[in-house]
């Protein structure tokens, strides 16, 4: 492929609002993407290492023999039993996908493995998120238009 062309293709990707672009021509092939694969994941890092250490101080607040009995975070978060579905990424919450549409899903609805549960916006892309298993839901811990943050519970699936 002509190096014209790939420059083109580079202008036109910095141009507009796509993540990525593949062409194909005969059996060359060029791709390129804004975001290498994983690249973003360690960008949002700092703001994750903030969270723990704005959580810390509830921990001795909530008693000090929770910590040095080696608990973990779940007990003093109370979550409801079962599976915790967290977010893949940093980026806002939202439980529909516009605000005059109704919600993805709800407390005691039944869901499916691969079922769009909300998404999250994430540098002006929109990313489903999945159930990871099948069950009733028996939380929605997420807050529609609310930041969300790297491993962060937002429904528990029973």
């Amino acid at each position: 492929m002509d190096l014209r062309k790939i420059k083109k293709l580079i202008d036109l990707l910095e141009e507009s609002n796509l993540a990525e672009i593949e062409i194909k021509e005969g059996e060359e092939s060029v791709r390129l993407s804004r975001n290498p694969v994983g690249g973003y994941v360690a960008a949002p890092a700092p703001v994750y290492a903030a969270a723990p250490a704005a959580a810390a101080p509830a921990m001795p607040m909530s008693g000090p023999t929770e910590a040095s009995t080696g608990g973990t975070a779940k007990p003093g978060n109370a979550l409801p039993e079962g599976h915790v579905q967290r977010a893949p990424m940093v980026g806002t919450f939202y439980s529909s996908s516009s605000p005059d549409k109704p919600a993805f899903v709800s407390v005691g609805q039944t869901v499916k493995a691969g079922e769009t549960l909300a998404i999250i916006e994430a540098m002006k892309m929109f990313n489903p998120i999945e159930a990871e298993v099948s069950g009733t839901v028996v939380a929605i811990l997420g807050e529609n238009g609310s930041p969300v943050e790297f491993d962060q519970p937002l429904f528990v699936i029973a």
